[in-house]
């Protein structure tokens, strides 16, 4: 529950209180009535109040549901641009890869081609 809710709450309860007991005080009817009357007073307090804790629930639980949804939008955004960078790197070491290899048959090419004249001498 947010702060503004409980406040909301507590000072419902906090009137109840109050009515209830300036309405013993003050009552102009038997005390049979007077119980009666705060039983129900009570009563619509904890209606209210269940109305207030479901409300905030719902509310709560909406912003819970939307919080993540909008985390998984954002992760699977991330790991969808991870993903691609790292065929991006995987390409450009693939792509070097080939060129060391064709610098490294060249080199070789030269290097038997250089020990074959000499050998025949």
């Amino acid at each position: 529950m947010n702060s503004n809710t409980g406040q909301t709450i507590l000072a419902l309860l906090t009137g109840a209180v109050i009515g209830a007991g300036i309405g013993i005080l003050f009552a102009p009817y038997k005390g049979s009535e007077t119980r009666e009357k705060i039983g129900k007073g009570a009563r619509n307090a904890q209606k209210n109040i269940k109305k207030k804790v479901n409300d905030a629930s719902s509310v709560l639980g909406e912003k819970a549901k939307i919080a993540k949804e909008n985390f998984e939008e954002r992760l699977n955004e991330t790991l969808y641009a991870a993903s691609s960078k790292a065929d991006e790197v995987l390409l450009a070491m693939e792509e070097k890869l080939e060129e060391l290899r064709k610098k490294n048959s060249n080199w070789q090419q030269r290097k038997t081609e250089k020990e074959t004249p000499s050998e025949v001498k």
